[in-house]
């Protein structure tokens, strides 16, 4: 099942049907990141990132100063700010769509009062403050399944067997609660991105299990979001992102934009 209608980001509308897709173009603001080719060490270098994941065929540039992987130093949310302003604030007047990656509601509303559309909540839209900047706001957010607080406060996830009917139910709780509160342009993501202290192995089959079942969380009414994650190598991340396509993705998170677009475009998904 894949989304039909059409999403309310701020300013932007961003339109489903016929099983297109959407994809986020990732933008990083934090040196700590692994991934470098998508680090941004400067106003200008952000800008021509962003300018070659639109041109490759992203529609939304995810921006993040905080490395959400559990080895990485929680920041002060004045330094988060601090590498996200200046960024934001120019992708913003050049007519990006942009989405901001962040668990702390000090830097979500800094980011919205910059212009973002969309909070792109990794601490999975479940903390009463957060709620409240999201509901104030005229912007989109992203409701993540996460086990934990925080990306940085995991631990090992527990895999027996498929976990795919257990994230549906608490993400179907979870929106069910911010539909009471007002919060209707709401994104899905189940969270397969978030690194927790837990065997590889185990950890991939489960990544697998939740793409091959991407239908099933289209039952909960919203855009469903994977963050397609990157492997050491990219034919395995390649092949997720193969996967999410055929198996009901209405967004995907990626930094290899132009691989993914390309994939898409074949498979008439763009």
């Amino acid at each position: 099942m894949t989304f039909a209608g059409s999403l309310r980001a701020g300013k932007h509308q961003l339109t489903f049907a016929d099983g297109r897709v959407h994809l986020m173009g990732v933008l990083n603001l934090s040196a700590e990141s692994k991934n470098t080719p998508t680090v941004a060490k400067s106003v200008e270098d952000a800008l021509t990132i962003a300018e070659r994941h639109r041109s490759s065929g992203a529609s939304i540039i995810d921006v993040g100063a905080q490395s959400s992987h559990f080895d990485n130093p929680d920041l002060d949310p004045t330094e988060e700010i601090d590498r996200l302003a200046r960024p934001v604030e120019r992708l913003v007047s050049e007519g990006f769509l942009v989405s901001v990656d962040t668990w702390k509601p000090r830097v979500a509303s800094a980011a919205i009062e910059l212009g973002a559309s969309i909070i792109n909540d990794t601490g999975g839209l479940q903390h009463p403050e957060m709620i409240r900047v999201v509901t104030e706001a005229d912007v989109a957010a992203v409701a993540m399944y996460l086990e934990g607080d925080s990306p940085l406060d995991v631990g090992a996830i527990d895999i027996e067997g498929s976990l795919v009917e257990l994230m549906i139910r608490r993400l179907r709780d979870r929106l069910d609660g911010l539909t009471g509160l007002g919060i209707d342009d709401t994104i899905v993501d189940p969270g397969i991105g978030i690194s927790y202290r837990t065997d590889r192995g185990s950890y991939t089959a489960h990544q697998l299990d939740v793409i091959r079942n991407l239908d099933r969380f289209g039952s909960l009414g919203r855009p469903v979001l994977l963050p397609v994650p990157r492997k050491p190598e990219l034919a395995p991340t390649l092949a997720m992102a193969t996967l999410a396509l055929e198996h009901g993705a209405d967004m995907l998170r990626v930094h290899d934009v132009l691989a993914v677009a390309e994939i898409a475009r074949l498979m008439e998904k763009m």
